[in-house]
């Protein structure tokens, strides 16, 4: 099985049981900072909107389970597992989808203060969600 579709059924498997990412670093600004190197753009893979999606559904699941208490999952180190499987020499597209995680993350975060039924509400179907696309990625792209 490559690693690749690993991360996958691992996380659809995680997902089915069941920290935002660090803001990625910026070159530092001033008189000294070198501008940085071109990057040339790779060419997005036919799935880079539904591993957005499942991004932002990991983000939005480390906020609402952290928020209730529950730490049965660690979502952020899964992110990471597929941010590395995904993306390894392609620095926009892990941008890219670093940005949806914690869009995800907060767009929870800027709503709910305190565990409720919603946010539990909320926190199930989008694991539900997540479990779905991670294995129709998987089964569709996965090698």
């Amino acid at each position: 099985m490559s690693p690749v579709l690993r991360a996958y059924a691992g996380l659809a498997l995680l997902l089915a049981l069941a920290g935002p990412l660090a803001a990625q670093e910026t070159a530092p600004s001033g008189p000294s900072a070198s501008p940085p190197s071109p990057v040339e753009e790779a060419k997005p893979a036919p799935y880079d909107a539904q591993l957005a999606r499942l991004s932002e559904i990991l983000g939005s699941i480390h906020y609402l389970r952290s928020l209730c208490g529950e730490e049965d999952g660690d979502w952020r180190q899964s992110m990471q597992e597929l941010l590395d499987a995904e993306t390894a020499s392609e620095p926009r597209r892990r941008e890219r989808l670093t940005a949806a995680f914690n869009r995800g993350y907060r767009s929870f975060a800027s709503v709910h203060a305190s565990c409720t039924d919603s946010a539990r509400t909320a926190e199930e179907r989008y694991r539900n969600e997540g479990a779905t696309l991670a294995a129709e990625i998987a089964a569709r792209f996965g090698n």
